[in-house]
């Protein structure tokens, strides 16, 4: 696929990425404190595992308010469709004691909606298992999605294949991982596909739909 069939591609399903982000930014005004803690929990759990399948097991997880009060044996056992479980059900028990205060669940006040890289940053350093990849995606979840970029294999390849970079890293350092997003603000500038459509339109031509 090249620039041109990518933007037509995009113009086919601009308005599901629009209504997709409408309700992302409509989370951020409108959702409770553990709904947002859920949302980073999701995107804790999708390393290495399919998105699908962590949104089933914290949807569990909310229904059953284990997320909110279970230890990390209880919540394992609801995280059996997802990768490294053991070590994911940890991480969330120690994400939900940073975020804890005075018995409840706090995150709005952690966010620096000024300052979303700043942002990011804070997550990547204080939460365990959340790399630049899932802060990213958990800030473009919630509403946050114009300053930061999702780098997964899927947008990658296709970034690779569109010649906006020139091969696939095996690892992402924070330096790559910045320089690869530099590299995607532009690609966004020079095809008029804004940046936080863009993730969507490389995962909708791999996955053939727009989830989250």
């Amino acid at each position: 696929m090249n620039l041109e069939d990518l933007i037509q591609y995009y113009s086919n399903i601009k308005s599901l990425i629009e209504l997709r982000l409408s309700e992302f930014l409509h989370i951020w005004k409108r959702a409770n404190e553990e709904f947002l803690f859920a949302e980073l929990c999701f995107c804790l759990c999708t390393p290495q595992s399919k998105a699908k399948s962590a949104q089933k097991a914290i949807r569990t997880l909310k229904q059953n308010k284990i997320l909110y009060t279970g230890t990390a044996d209880q919540i394992k056992i609801y995280l059996s469709g997802v990768r490294f479980h053991n070590n994911k059900s940890k991480y969330i028990i120690e994400a939900r004691e940073l975020f804890k205060k005075n018995n409840h669940i706090e995150v709005r006040s952690k966010i620096n909606i000024c300052n979303i890289k700043a942002t990011r940053d804070w997550l990547v350093n204080n939460i365990k298992g959340l790399g630049y990849k899932e802060a990213s995606h958990f800030l473009r979840n919630i509403g946050f999605g114009k300053d930061v970029t999702i780098q997964d294999r899927h947008i990658l390849k296709n970034l690779k294949l569109l010649g906006v970079i020139d091969s696939i890293p095996k690892t992402l350092s924070p330096k790559k991982y910045f320089e690869i997003e530099d590299k995607m603000f532009e690609f966004s500038r020079n095809s008029n596909i804004p940046i936080d459509h863009l993730d969507f339109v490389l995962w909708h031509k791999e996955a053939g739909e727009v989830f989250k």
